[in-house]
């Protein structure tokens, strides 16, 4: 006779099947569960095709509170998630744990995109309340993309791959955004996902460059320093903005390889101005939810033999927000080092004022809306004239962008403002171009060209 702790629990046919169709976490079906759902539906509806629609549901933000909080944490989350939905969801609707942080729901009774939308509102307010962690709470948005049979497929794959196509064009608008598939937007994709190739073909062919434009003290128009400005020429595409490649290395996972590339570009360039000259560059949000970074930038930089005391990082206020302890951290490790941190875009978020009470930073640069207004709106003067004075107070540096008149900089400079930025002072240009423009308005490197051809 076998011993008792030797039998093997005997598991019926019905069983096996719940568990492979099971998510063990949430409860929830899993994708085969939404897999046979759908094709059950639409084979319900072949005769008569009468619409129904599948969504994809992406919670934002949730990998650095994973990564933050640890793994236990991140469960306790995506079982009180799963809660909700089961709660919240109409009649007749199926719920399905999809893939890590995302969910999806096959909902029978939603015929179009105005519905699709309702309900993603809907659920999407029920997801936005806090989340308990026992001794924290944490708040999360959900982003959704949503598929109308048999308008955006009548395959199953076919449905599921506009789904993702939804999402994945909310996830590029930022976070809580809801998107119903149709074809333009599908062209849109497939623009964008052409555009990422011909990036990624760039980056890796060293054919992304920077360009360089002056900061200068304004009471005198000295130059102080240069912002690096990513510049981008496609043979195929032509110009790209940066405005539009920068987030789409973001979104698709390759803005460390891409900064890095530039960040080392622009480090060699300055090592050919002179000392006392500062390198700016702009860091995203990306970079400073990712706990390497710091080790990234200081290597690079190491590699290249700049001080890493001439450099100095600009990062917005949203920037900061995405993942605020981790941004804390990278932020304190590199002033640490000597690396300068600057506050970009101030007077744009919505609570500057705590930013600069939270993070320490060495230096605030006015946003270009309000300089851009400060000869011709008296509350753009007044905004600029107190963000100048409690600088002073804090011992902020200040630099004014966006300075494009001779009127601008005369202000700016009655007003007290240190530093300044825009076209008055000159346009982004090439390395080259940079040290033409340095020959033309810095005494000390004229003398330092001088004592060398000697």
């Amino acid at each position: 006779m076998k011993p008792a702790g030797n039998i093997i629990p005997q598991v019926s046919h019905n069983e096996l099947q719940a568990m492979a169709y099971s998510d063990p976490l949430t409860g929830l079906g899993n994708r085969y569960r939404l897999r046979d759902k759908v094709r059950l539906l639409a084979a319900e509806r072949a005769q008569d095709p009468a619409p129904f629609t599948i969504c994809i549901a992406n919670l934002d933000g949730f990998k650095p509170i994973n990564d933050l909080f640890g793994a236990e944490a991140g469960d306790e989350i995506l079982c009180q998630v799963a809660h909700r939905l089961k709660a919240c969801i109409p009649d007749g609707a199926t719920v399905t744990r999809h893939d890590g942080d995302e969910f999806a729901f096959v909902l029978p009774l939603i015929f179009e995109r105005q519905g699709a939308e309702r309900i993603g509102q809907m659920i999407r307010d029920v997801l936005s309340a806090p989340y308990d962690l026992g001794d924290r709470n944490v708040r999360l948005s959900a982003s959704f993309g949503f598929a109308v049979y048999p308008f955006a497929g009548e395959e199953f794959e076919e449905l599921l791959k506009s789904a993702e196509t939804a999402l994945y064009r909310s996830k590029r608008r930022g976070r809580g955004q809801i998107t119903v598939y149709s074809r333009e937007i599908a062209q849109e994709m497939k623009r964008a996902t052409q555009l990422e190739q011909a990036l990624r073909n760039a980056v890796i062919a060293d054919a992304v460059d920077v360009h360089f434009q002056p900061i200068v003290r304004i009471h005198d128009g000295a130059v102080v320093g240069f912002e690096a400005l990513a510049r981008w020429m496609d043979p195929d595409i032509g110009s790209v903005s940066p405005a539009v490649f920068v987030p789409l290395a973001e979104e698709r996972g390759f803005i460390d390889a891409l900064s890095e590339t530039l960040l080392r570009k622009a480090a060699e360039a300055a090592l050919s101005w002179p000392r006392e000259l500062f390198l700016s560059f702009n860091l995203s949000s990306a970079q400073l939810m990712d706990p390497g970074t710091t080790d990234t930038i200081l290597s690079t930089l190491a590699r290249v033999g700049l001080d890493p005391r001439r450099l100095e990082l600009e990062i917005t206020e949203t920037a900061v927000m995405t993942s605020a302890d981790t941004a804390s951290r990278i932020i304190a490790d590199l002033r640490n080092h000597g690396v300068r941190i600057s506050l970009d875009d101030f007077g744009t978020g919505q609570s500057s004022l705590g930013r600069l009470r939270d993070f320490t930073f060495d230096k605030v640069k006015i946003d270009r809306a309000f300089i851009s207004q400060i000869t011709t709106d008296r509350a753009s003067e007044h905004i600029v004239k107190a963000i100048i004075a409690m600088c002073d107070g804090l011992n902020l540096a200040v630099v004014a962008e966006g300075i494009e008149q001779k009127a601008d900089a005369d202000k700016l400079k009655q007003l007290g403002c240190g530093m300044g930025q825009g076209y008055y002072y000159g346009r982004p240009v090439d390395g080259p171009a940079t040290l033409r423009y340095l020959h033309d308005h810095f005494r000390e490197f004229m003398s330092i060209e001088r004592s060398e051809n000697r």
